[in-house]
Protein backbone atom coordinates (compact mmCIF):
# COMPACT_ATOMS: atom_id res chain seq x y z
CA UNK A 1 0.00 0.00 0.00
CA UNK A 2 0.85 3.63 -0.14
CA UNK A 3 2.71 4.69 2.66
CA UNK A 4 4.48 1.86 3.61
CA UNK A 5 8.17 1.93 5.16
CA UNK A 6 10.73 0.35 5.97
CA UNK A 7 12.23 -0.04 9.66
CA UNK A 8 14.29 2.80 11.02
CA UNK A 9 16.57 3.15 13.79
CA UNK A 10 17.51 6.49 15.44
CA UNK A 11 19.87 6.34 18.59
CA UNK A 12 19.64 9.63 20.63
CA UNK A 13 22.45 10.47 22.86
CA UNK A 14 22.89 12.87 25.68
CA UNK A 15 24.24 13.52 29.36
CA UNK A 16 21.59 13.16 32.08
CA UNK A 17 18.95 15.89 31.82
CA UNK A 18 20.40 16.71 28.80
CA UNK A 19 16.75 16.59 26.94
CA UNK A 20 17.58 13.74 25.21
CA UNK A 21 13.78 11.93 26.92
CA UNK A 22 11.84 14.95 25.83
CA UNK A 23 13.07 14.82 22.29
CA UNK A 24 12.20 11.00 22.10
CA UNK A 25 8.92 11.43 24.03
CA UNK A 26 8.24 14.82 20.98
CA UNK A 27 9.41 12.34 18.27
CA UNK A 28 6.93 9.50 19.32
CA UNK A 29 4.21 11.46 19.76
CA UNK A 30 4.52 13.06 16.11
CA UNK A 31 5.22 10.21 14.66
CA UNK A 32 1.41 9.37 14.58
CA UNK A 33 2.02 5.78 15.00
CA UNK A 34 1.11 3.65 18.29
CA UNK A 35 3.96 4.18 20.60
CA UNK A 36 5.37 1.29 22.84
CA UNK A 37 7.51 2.35 25.24
CA UNK A 38 10.42 -0.85 25.99
CA UNK A 39 11.68 -0.46 29.45
CA UNK A 40 14.26 -2.75 30.35
CA UNK A 41 15.31 -2.51 34.11
CA UNK A 42 14.62 -4.20 37.46
CA UNK A 43 13.26 -1.61 40.19
CA UNK A 44 15.48 -1.75 43.18
CA UNK A 45 15.13 1.14 45.44
CA UNK A 46 12.29 3.60 46.16
CA UNK A 47 13.71 6.43 44.81
CA UNK A 48 14.09 4.60 41.15
CA UNK A 49 10.79 3.18 41.71
CA UNK A 50 9.38 7.07 42.32
CA UNK A 51 11.34 8.09 39.20
CA UNK A 52 9.75 5.66 37.37
CA UNK A 53 6.15 6.10 37.87
CA UNK A 54 7.22 10.25 37.09
CA UNK A 55 7.94 9.10 34.03
CA UNK A 56 5.31 7.12 33.38
CA UNK A 57 3.12 9.51 34.36
CA UNK A 58 4.24 11.85 32.31
CA UNK A 59 3.25 9.87 28.91
CA UNK A 60 0.47 9.84 27.48
CA UNK A 61 -1.83 7.19 28.45
CA UNK A 62 -2.67 5.59 25.62
CA UNK A 63 0.72 4.71 25.02
CA UNK A 64 1.57 0.80 25.74
CA UNK A 65 4.64 -0.32 28.05
CA UNK A 66 6.71 -3.38 27.64
CA UNK A 67 8.79 -4.05 30.41
CA UNK A 68 11.36 -6.95 28.72
CA UNK A 69 15.41 -7.06 28.16
CA UNK A 70 14.82 -9.42 25.01
CA UNK A 71 14.79 -5.98 22.29
CA UNK A 72 14.76 -7.91 19.19
CA UNK A 73 11.54 -9.44 20.52
CA UNK A 74 10.13 -6.46 21.73
CA UNK A 75 10.08 -4.55 18.53
CA UNK A 76 8.19 -7.87 17.13
CA UNK A 77 5.61 -7.41 20.04
CA UNK A 78 4.89 -4.06 19.08
CA UNK A 79 2.49 -4.68 16.48
CA UNK A 80 2.83 -3.22 12.65
CA UNK A 81 3.75 0.54 12.23
CA UNK A 82 4.45 0.76 16.36
CA UNK A 83 6.79 3.55 17.63
CA UNK A 84 9.00 2.04 20.16
CA UNK A 85 11.17 3.95 22.72
CA UNK A 86 13.73 1.95 24.17
CA UNK A 87 13.97 3.86 27.47
CA UNK A 88 16.85 3.07 27.90
CA UNK A 89 20.34 1.54 27.02
CA UNK A 90 21.66 2.41 30.22
CA UNK A 91 19.32 0.48 32.10
CA UNK A 92 19.42 -2.75 29.84
CA UNK A 93 23.72 -2.73 29.77
CA UNK A 94 23.72 -2.14 33.72
CA UNK A 95 21.01 -5.31 34.11
CA UNK A 96 23.09 -7.03 31.41
CA UNK A 97 25.95 -6.70 33.09
CA UNK A 98 24.70 -7.52 36.37
CA UNK A 99 23.23 -10.85 35.43
CA UNK A 100 26.36 -11.79 34.02
CA UNK A 101 27.96 -11.21 37.48
CA UNK A 102 29.75 -8.13 36.38
CA UNK A 103 28.95 -5.41 38.75
CA UNK A 104 29.70 -2.01 38.79
CA UNK A 105 31.96 -0.91 41.00
CA UNK A 106 35.69 -1.72 42.78
CA UNK A 107 35.45 -5.20 41.93
CA UNK A 108 37.56 -6.33 38.99
CA UNK A 109 35.81 -8.20 36.28
CA UNK A 110 36.98 -11.50 35.45
CA UNK A 111 38.84 -11.01 31.97
CA UNK A 112 36.96 -14.44 30.28
CA UNK A 113 33.45 -13.05 31.75
CA UNK A 114 34.39 -9.53 30.68
CA UNK A 115 35.14 -10.78 27.23
CA UNK A 116 32.59 -13.45 26.93
CA UNK A 117 29.87 -10.64 28.39
CA UNK A 118 30.85 -7.77 25.74
CA UNK A 119 30.51 -10.54 22.89
CA UNK A 120 27.31 -11.43 23.70
CA UNK A 121 25.84 -7.88 24.07
CA UNK A 122 27.47 -6.72 20.54
CA UNK A 123 25.79 -9.83 19.40
CA UNK A 124 22.30 -9.44 20.77
CA UNK A 125 22.33 -5.30 19.62
CA UNK A 126 23.32 -6.85 16.50
CA UNK A 127 20.31 -8.96 16.25
CA UNK A 128 18.50 -5.94 17.32
CA UNK A 129 19.38 -3.77 14.51
CA UNK A 130 18.71 -6.47 12.11
CA UNK A 131 15.08 -7.04 13.36
CA UNK A 132 14.32 -3.17 13.14
CA UNK A 133 15.57 -3.35 9.72
CA UNK A 134 13.15 -5.84 8.69
CA UNK A 135 10.46 -4.37 10.62
CA UNK A 136 8.12 -1.89 9.82
CA UNK A 137 8.60 -0.16 12.79
CA UNK A 138 10.21 3.22 13.75
CA UNK A 139 12.83 2.55 16.76
CA UNK A 140 14.38 4.98 18.93
CA UNK A 141 17.20 4.18 21.44
CA UNK A 142 17.50 6.66 24.27
CA UNK A 143 21.03 5.97 25.34
CA UNK A 144 23.48 8.07 28.04
CA UNK A 145 26.79 9.25 27.39
CA UNK A 146 28.62 8.54 30.91
CA UNK A 147 32.09 8.81 29.69
CA UNK A 148 31.23 12.83 29.19
CA UNK A 149 30.33 13.08 33.11
CA UNK A 150 31.53 11.88 36.75
CA UNK A 151 31.31 8.18 37.26
CA UNK A 152 32.87 6.30 39.73
CA UNK A 153 36.59 5.24 39.38
CA UNK A 154 36.32 1.51 40.05
CA UNK A 155 37.41 -1.51 37.38
CA UNK A 156 33.75 -2.37 37.36
CA UNK A 157 32.96 1.00 36.34
CA UNK A 158 35.20 1.77 33.53
CA UNK A 159 34.64 -1.61 32.29
CA UNK A 160 31.00 -0.44 31.90
CA UNK A 161 32.23 2.77 30.43
CA UNK A 162 33.86 0.93 28.27
CA UNK A 163 31.16 -1.63 27.33
CA UNK A 164 28.18 1.58 27.02
CA UNK A 165 30.71 2.77 24.12
CA UNK A 166 31.16 0.21 22.51
CA UNK A 167 27.15 -1.24 22.40
CA UNK A 168 26.55 2.64 21.57
CA UNK A 169 29.42 2.13 18.62
CA UNK A 170 27.41 -0.84 17.35
CA UNK A 171 24.16 0.69 17.07
CA UNK A 172 24.81 3.97 15.43
CA UNK A 173 27.15 1.69 13.22
CA UNK A 174 23.46 0.26 11.95
CA UNK A 175 21.49 3.05 12.77
CA UNK A 176 19.42 5.35 10.14
CA UNK A 177 20.30 8.59 12.55
CA UNK A 178 22.62 9.36 15.35
CA UNK A 179 21.46 12.68 17.52
CA UNK A 180 23.41 13.80 20.28
CA UNK A 181 21.54 16.27 22.57
CA UNK A 182 22.81 19.14 24.71
CA UNK A 183 21.01 21.46 26.79
CA UNK A 184 17.80 20.78 24.68
CA UNK A 185 19.57 21.35 21.88
CA UNK A 186 19.96 18.59 18.88
CA UNK A 187 22.86 18.27 16.88
CA UNK A 188 23.02 15.66 14.14
CA UNK A 189 26.00 13.16 14.20
CA UNK A 190 27.67 12.50 10.73
CA UNK A 191 28.80 9.10 9.44
CA UNK A 192 32.42 8.83 9.12
CA UNK A 193 33.13 9.36 5.20
CA UNK A 194 35.54 6.64 5.35
CA UNK A 195 33.50 4.05 7.13
CA UNK A 196 32.27 1.56 3.97
CA UNK A 197 28.40 1.89 4.36
CA UNK A 198 25.72 -0.44 3.92
CA UNK A 199 22.56 -2.24 4.96
CA UNK A 200 20.70 -0.52 6.82
CA UNK A 201 23.27 2.59 7.80
CA UNK A 202 23.37 3.21 3.91
CA UNK A 203 20.08 4.93 4.47
CA UNK A 204 21.68 6.84 7.25
CA UNK A 205 22.46 9.94 4.82
CA UNK A 206 19.43 9.86 2.95
CA UNK A 207 20.47 9.36 -0.36
CA UNK A 208 16.84 8.64 -1.75
CA UNK A 209 16.22 12.44 -0.69
CA UNK A 210 18.70 13.77 -3.22
CA UNK A 211 17.45 12.26 -6.13
CA UNK A 212 15.85 14.14 -9.30
CA UNK A 213 14.23 13.65 -12.28
CA UNK A 214 17.00 15.18 -14.48
CA UNK A 215 19.18 11.73 -13.74
CA UNK A 216 16.74 9.39 -14.54
CA UNK A 217 16.52 9.71 -17.91
CA UNK A 218 18.32 6.67 -19.70
CA UNK A 219 19.37 7.82 -23.45
CA UNK A 220 16.69 6.74 -26.28
CA UNK A 221 13.78 7.34 -23.89
CA UNK A 222 10.79 9.92 -24.23
CA UNK A 223 11.44 12.27 -21.04
CA UNK A 224 8.51 11.94 -18.60
CA UNK A 225 10.49 12.46 -15.39
CA UNK A 226 11.37 16.30 -15.78
CA UNK A 227 8.17 18.56 -14.65
CA UNK A 228 10.01 21.78 -17.60
CA UNK A 229 8.11 22.77 -20.37
CA UNK A 230 9.75 23.78 -23.55
CA UNK A 231 11.22 27.30 -23.57
CA UNK A 232 12.21 29.92 -23.08
CA UNK A 233 9.82 31.91 -25.67
CA UNK A 234 11.48 33.47 -28.49
CA UNK A 235 11.64 37.35 -27.01
CA UNK A 236 12.90 35.83 -23.97
CA UNK A 237 15.77 34.48 -25.55
CA UNK A 238 16.38 37.37 -27.30
CA UNK A 239 16.68 39.53 -24.06
CA UNK A 240 18.89 37.03 -22.70
CA UNK A 241 21.21 37.09 -26.10
CA UNK A 242 21.16 40.97 -25.76
CA UNK A 243 22.30 40.77 -21.64
CA UNK A 244 25.25 38.95 -22.47
CA UNK A 245 27.44 42.11 -23.85
CA UNK A 246 26.82 42.99 -19.79
CA UNK A 247 28.62 40.45 -18.69
CA UNK A 248 31.44 42.09 -17.29
CA UNK A 249 29.47 43.84 -14.71
CA UNK A 250 28.60 42.54 -11.38
CA UNK A 251 24.84 41.65 -10.96
CA UNK A 252 22.82 44.12 -9.69
CA UNK A 253 19.71 42.10 -8.40
CA UNK A 254 18.16 45.58 -7.14
CA UNK A 255 15.39 45.92 -10.52
CA UNK A 256 14.81 42.25 -10.22
CA UNK A 257 13.63 42.24 -6.27
CA UNK A 258 11.54 44.92 -6.97
CA UNK A 259 10.09 43.70 -9.91
CA UNK A 260 8.93 40.75 -8.17
CA UNK A 261 7.91 41.56 -5.06
CA UNK A 262 6.03 44.47 -6.73
CA UNK A 263 4.18 41.32 -9.09
CA UNK A 264 2.55 40.11 -5.71
CA UNK A 265 2.09 43.60 -4.08
CA UNK A 266 4.94 44.05 -1.73
CA UNK A 267 8.04 46.49 -1.45
CA UNK A 268 11.45 44.96 -2.38
CA UNK A 269 12.51 44.82 1.25
CA UNK A 270 10.08 41.51 1.59
CA UNK A 271 11.74 40.07 -1.54
CA UNK A 272 15.32 37.77 -2.08
CA UNK A 273 15.42 36.56 -5.34
CA UNK A 274 17.57 33.36 -5.08
CA UNK A 275 19.42 30.62 -7.86
CA UNK A 276 16.55 28.82 -8.04
CA UNK A 277 13.73 27.32 -5.18
CA UNK A 278 16.36 25.10 -3.90
CA UNK A 279 18.61 27.45 -2.63
CA UNK A 280 16.35 28.68 -0.35
CA UNK A 281 15.59 25.54 1.34
CA UNK A 282 19.21 24.88 2.06
CA UNK A 283 19.26 28.64 3.25
CA UNK A 284 16.48 28.36 5.35
CA UNK A 285 17.99 25.30 6.86
CA UNK A 286 21.64 26.73 7.50
CA UNK A 287 20.34 30.29 9.06
CA UNK A 288 17.26 29.85 10.91
CA UNK A 289 18.08 26.26 12.31
CA UNK A 290 14.85 25.18 13.90
CA UNK A 291 14.63 22.97 16.63
CA UNK A 292 12.09 20.89 14.71
CA UNK A 293 10.83 20.64 11.58
CA UNK A 294 8.20 19.62 10.04
CA UNK A 295 8.53 18.23 6.26
CA UNK A 296 4.94 17.63 4.87
CA UNK A 297 4.95 14.60 2.26
CA UNK A 298 5.09 13.10 -0.05
CA UNK A 299 6.64 16.35 -1.56
CA UNK A 300 9.66 17.44 -2.85
CA UNK A 301 12.80 15.94 -1.06
CA UNK A 302 15.26 19.23 -1.15
CA UNK A 303 13.69 20.74 2.17
CA UNK A 304 14.33 17.83 3.69
CA UNK A 305 17.93 16.96 2.81
CA UNK A 306 19.09 20.53 3.75
CA UNK A 307 17.19 20.30 6.79
CA UNK A 308 18.97 17.08 8.14
CA UNK A 309 22.61 18.27 6.39
CA UNK A 310 22.39 21.02 8.89
CA UNK A 311 21.66 18.99 11.95
CA UNK A 312 18.06 19.61 12.10
CA UNK A 313 15.58 16.92 13.71
CA UNK A 314 13.35 16.37 11.00
CA UNK A 315 9.24 14.45 11.96
CA UNK A 316 7.49 13.86 8.54
CA UNK A 317 3.91 14.42 7.93
CA UNK A 318 1.85 12.40 5.82
CA UNK A 319 -1.01 13.46 3.41
CA UNK A 320 -3.87 11.28 3.14
CA UNK A 321 -4.24 9.53 -0.50
CA UNK A 322 -7.61 9.33 0.35
CA UNK A 323 -8.32 12.48 0.61
CA UNK A 324 -6.82 13.74 -2.47
CA UNK A 325 -3.49 13.69 -0.57
CA UNK A 326 -4.65 17.06 0.90
CA UNK A 327 -3.40 17.88 3.98
CA UNK A 328 -4.59 18.23 7.72
CA UNK A 329 -2.82 20.63 9.53
CA UNK A 330 -3.85 19.34 12.87
CA UNK A 331 -1.43 16.58 11.76
CA UNK A 332 1.51 18.61 12.27
CA UNK A 333 3.41 18.69 15.36
CA UNK A 334 2.14 21.75 17.96
CA UNK A 335 6.03 22.24 18.75
CA UNK A 336 7.52 22.27 14.88
CA UNK A 337 9.05 26.02 15.02
CA UNK A 338 9.32 25.20 11.12
CA UNK A 339 7.05 23.60 8.30
CA UNK A 340 7.70 22.88 5.10
CA UNK A 341 4.86 22.15 2.60
CA UNK A 342 4.24 22.69 -1.44
CA UNK A 343 1.37 24.14 -3.00
CA UNK A 344 0.80 22.69 -5.79
CA UNK A 345 2.42 19.55 -4.23
CA UNK A 346 5.11 17.93 -6.01
CA UNK A 347 4.67 14.96 -6.90
CA UNK A 348 0.48 14.98 -6.02
CA UNK A 349 -0.54 18.13 -7.66
CA UNK A 350 -2.51 18.81 -4.57
CA UNK A 351 -3.49 22.21 -3.91
CA UNK A 352 -4.49 22.94 -0.64
CA UNK A 353 -6.40 25.83 0.57
CA UNK A 354 -5.48 29.07 1.72
CA UNK A 355 -6.94 28.59 4.86
CA UNK A 356 -4.97 25.42 5.61
CA UNK A 357 -2.08 27.38 5.21
CA UNK A 358 -3.00 30.11 7.86
CA UNK A 359 -4.10 27.30 10.26
CA UNK A 360 -0.42 26.06 10.40
CA UNK A 361 1.49 29.44 11.05
CA UNK A 362 1.51 30.68 15.02
CA UNK A 363 4.22 33.08 17.17
CA UNK A 364 7.59 31.46 17.01
CA UNK A 365 6.88 29.42 13.93
CA UNK A 366 7.82 29.77 10.25
CA UNK A 367 6.38 28.29 7.85
CA UNK A 368 7.75 27.69 4.21
CA UNK A 369 5.34 26.46 0.85
CA UNK A 370 7.05 25.40 -1.82
CA UNK A 371 5.13 28.03 -4.72
CA UNK A 372 7.39 26.23 -7.69
CA UNK A 373 4.10 25.13 -9.22
CA UNK A 374 2.39 28.12 -8.52
CA UNK A 375 2.87 29.66 -11.77
CA UNK A 376 0.35 26.86 -13.44
CA UNK A 377 -2.56 27.83 -11.32
CA UNK A 378 -5.32 30.25 -12.82
CA UNK A 379 -4.32 32.69 -10.24
CA UNK A 380 -0.49 32.65 -9.93
CA UNK A 381 -0.29 35.22 -6.55
CA UNK A 382 -0.80 32.25 -4.33
CA UNK A 383 0.01 32.99 -0.51
CA UNK A 384 2.93 35.05 -1.87
CA UNK A 385 0.77 37.78 -2.19
CA UNK A 386 -0.88 37.45 1.44
CA UNK A 387 0.76 39.61 3.80
CA UNK A 388 -1.24 38.91 6.56
CA UNK A 389 -0.36 35.44 6.94
CA UNK A 390 2.15 36.19 9.74
CA UNK A 391 5.82 34.25 9.56
CA UNK A 392 4.93 32.82 5.94
CA UNK A 393 7.56 32.31 3.25
CA UNK A 394 6.42 31.65 -0.31
CA UNK A 395 9.63 29.99 -2.33
CA UNK A 396 8.43 30.52 -6.23
CA UNK A 397 9.57 29.01 -9.07
CA UNK A 398 10.02 30.57 -12.78
CA UNK A 399 11.72 27.59 -14.22
CA UNK A 400 8.91 24.95 -14.48
CA UNK A 401 6.72 27.26 -16.84
CA UNK A 402 9.19 29.56 -18.89
CA UNK A 403 11.48 26.24 -19.25
CA UNK A 404 14.35 27.95 -17.40
CA UNK A 405 15.81 25.01 -15.29
CA UNK A 406 19.67 26.01 -16.43
CA UNK A 407 19.24 29.53 -15.59
CA UNK A 408 17.90 29.07 -12.41
CA UNK A 409 15.94 31.82 -11.62
CA UNK A 410 13.84 31.82 -8.33
CA UNK A 411 12.77 33.96 -5.60
CA UNK A 412 11.45 34.13 -2.01
CA UNK A 413 8.88 36.81 -0.31
CA UNK A 414 8.18 36.68 3.42
CA UNK A 415 8.00 38.95 6.65
CA UNK A 416 11.08 41.65 6.07
CA UNK A 417 12.92 40.82 9.68
CA UNK A 418 13.38 36.79 8.29
CA UNK A 419 14.17 38.14 4.50
CA UNK A 420 16.99 40.69 6.02
CA UNK A 421 17.89 37.81 8.45
CA UNK A 422 18.31 35.14 5.35
CA UNK A 423 20.13 37.76 3.10
CA UNK A 424 22.74 38.39 5.51
CA UNK A 425 23.88 34.45 5.91
CA UNK A 426 24.64 34.03 2.02
CA UNK A 427 27.12 34.64 -0.25
CA UNK A 428 27.09 38.01 -2.53
CA UNK A 429 26.24 37.91 -6.34
CA UNK A 430 24.30 34.57 -5.86
CA UNK A 431 22.43 35.22 -8.61
CA UNK A 432 24.05 35.86 -11.97
CA UNK A 433 22.77 38.79 -14.68
CA UNK A 434 21.20 36.71 -16.99
CA UNK A 435 18.97 35.15 -14.45
CA UNK A 436 18.35 38.42 -13.01
CA UNK A 437 17.57 39.81 -16.79
CA UNK A 438 14.93 36.81 -17.22
CA UNK A 439 13.15 37.36 -13.48
CA UNK A 440 12.62 40.60 -14.22
CA UNK A 441 11.01 40.29 -17.65
CA UNK A 442 8.84 37.83 -16.49
CA UNK A 443 7.63 39.11 -13.56
CA UNK A 444 5.30 41.15 -15.88
CA UNK A 445 4.70 38.84 -18.01
CA UNK A 446 1.60 37.73 -16.58
CA UNK A 447 -0.97 37.85 -20.06
CA UNK A 448 1.79 35.14 -21.41
CA UNK A 449 2.13 33.13 -18.22
CA UNK A 450 -1.45 32.54 -18.11
CA UNK A 451 -1.86 31.43 -21.49
CA UNK A 452 0.56 29.08 -21.07
CA UNK A 453 -0.89 27.65 -17.79
CA UNK A 454 -4.00 27.57 -19.39
CA UNK A 455 -1.96 25.12 -22.40
CA UNK A 456 -1.18 22.81 -19.72
CA UNK A 457 -4.38 23.07 -18.43
CA UNK A 458 -6.00 22.10 -21.33
CA UNK A 459 -3.34 19.10 -21.91
CA UNK A 460 -3.51 17.72 -18.68
CA UNK A 461 -7.16 17.49 -18.53
CA UNK A 462 -6.78 15.25 -21.81
CA UNK A 463 -4.23 12.83 -20.20
CA UNK A 464 -5.94 13.00 -16.93
CA UNK A 465 -9.34 11.79 -18.61
CA UNK A 466 -8.02 9.02 -21.03
CA UNK A 467 -5.54 7.75 -17.63
CA UNK A 468 -8.75 7.28 -15.79
CA UNK A 469 -10.00 4.87 -18.40
CA UNK A 470 -6.92 2.50 -17.70
CA UNK A 471 -7.86 -0.39 -15.81
CA UNK A 472 -6.85 -0.73 -12.44
CA UNK A 473 -4.82 2.63 -12.85
CA UNK A 474 -5.11 4.76 -9.76
CA UNK A 475 -4.93 8.80 -10.62
CA UNK A 476 -5.60 11.82 -8.53
CA UNK A 477 -6.23 15.01 -9.65
CA UNK A 478 -3.70 17.44 -10.25
CA UNK A 479 -2.89 21.11 -10.71
CA UNK A 480 0.75 21.19 -11.93
CA UNK A 481 2.04 19.81 -15.44
CA UNK A 482 2.10 16.66 -13.73
CA UNK A 483 0.48 13.35 -12.67
CA UNK A 484 0.98 11.09 -10.09
CA UNK A 485 -0.23 7.56 -11.06
CA UNK A 486 -0.46 4.32 -9.24
CA UNK A 487 -0.84 0.17 -10.52
CA UNK A 488 -1.32 -2.58 -8.80
CA UNK A 489 1.74 -4.03 -8.95
CA UNK A 490 5.60 -2.95 -8.28
CA UNK A 491 7.97 -2.04 -10.85
CA UNK A 492 6.00 0.52 -12.71
CA UNK A 493 8.98 2.76 -13.54
CA UNK A 494 10.83 -0.32 -15.17
CA UNK A 495 7.87 -1.73 -16.84
CA UNK A 496 7.77 1.87 -18.61
CA UNK A 497 11.45 1.80 -19.77
CA UNK A 498 10.29 -1.47 -21.52
CA UNK A 499 8.01 1.02 -23.78
CA UNK A 500 10.63 3.69 -24.01
CA UNK A 501 9.30 6.19 -21.86
CA UNK A 502 11.04 7.37 -18.47
CA UNK A 503 8.93 8.42 -15.71
CA UNK A 504 9.77 9.87 -12.27
CA UNK A 505 10.42 7.63 -9.39
CA UNK A 506 8.15 7.67 -7.32
CA UNK A 507 9.52 5.47 -4.35
CA UNK A 508 12.16 8.18 -3.32
CA UNK A 509 9.55 10.64 -2.28
CA UNK A 510 8.41 9.81 1.35
CA UNK A 511 5.01 7.92 1.90
CA UNK A 512 4.96 6.34 -1.92
CA UNK A 513 6.47 3.17 -3.16
CA UNK A 514 7.42 2.07 -6.71
CA UNK A 515 3.93 1.15 -7.61
CA UNK A 516 3.43 4.87 -8.63
CA UNK A 517 5.44 7.21 -10.53
CA UNK A 518 5.33 10.91 -11.56
CA UNK A 519 4.44 11.65 -15.31
CA UNK A 520 4.86 15.12 -16.93
CA UNK A 521 2.18 16.66 -19.08
CA UNK A 522 4.10 16.03 -22.90
CA UNK A 523 1.86 16.96 -26.56
CA UNK A 524 -1.05 14.91 -27.17
CA UNK A 525 0.86 12.51 -29.32
CA UNK A 526 3.44 11.83 -26.06
CA UNK A 527 0.22 11.87 -23.74
CA UNK A 528 -1.25 9.03 -25.92
CA UNK A 529 1.81 6.82 -26.31
CA UNK A 530 1.92 6.60 -22.50
CA UNK A 531 -1.54 5.95 -22.15
CA UNK A 532 -1.42 2.79 -24.63
CA UNK A 533 1.71 2.06 -22.84
CA UNK A 534 0.08 1.84 -19.48
CA UNK A 535 -3.34 -0.42 -20.94
CA UNK A 536 -0.64 -2.59 -21.98
CA UNK A 537 0.94 -2.69 -18.87
CA UNK A 538 -2.07 -2.90 -16.88
CA UNK A 539 -3.41 -5.35 -19.16
CA UNK A 540 -0.18 -8.10 -18.41
CA UNK A 541 -0.90 -7.63 -14.71
CA UNK A 542 -4.58 -8.83 -15.15
CA UNK A 543 -3.87 -11.31 -17.35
Amino acid sequence: MIGERLGRLTVVLGGQKSGKSGLAARRAAASGRPVVVVAPAVVRDDEFRARVERHQADRPSHWRTLETFDLAAAVNQAGPGAFVLVDALDTWLAEAMESAGLFIGDDVPDPAARAAAENRLVAELTTFAGTVARSDAEVLVIAGQPGLGVHAGGPGARFYVDLHGRCVQTLCAAADEALLVVGGRVVRLEEDAARPVGGAAAAGGFPELREHGDTQVPAGTVDLAVNVELGPPAWLAERLRSAVDGLAAYPDDRPARAAAAARHGRPAEECLVVNGAAETFWLIAQVLRPRLAACVHPSFTEPEAALRAAGVPVVRVPRDPARGWLLDPSSVPADADLVVLGRPDNPTGALDPVATVAALTRPGRTVVVDEAFAEFLDDADGVAGRRDLAGVVSVRSLTKLWGLAGLRVGYLVGPEPLVARLTSGRQPWSCNSLALTALEALAGAEDERRERAEDVARRRAGLVGELRHVPGLRVWDTHANFVLVQGAMPGLRERLLVHGLAARRADTFPGLDDRAVRVAVRDQATNSRLVAALHAIMGEVRA
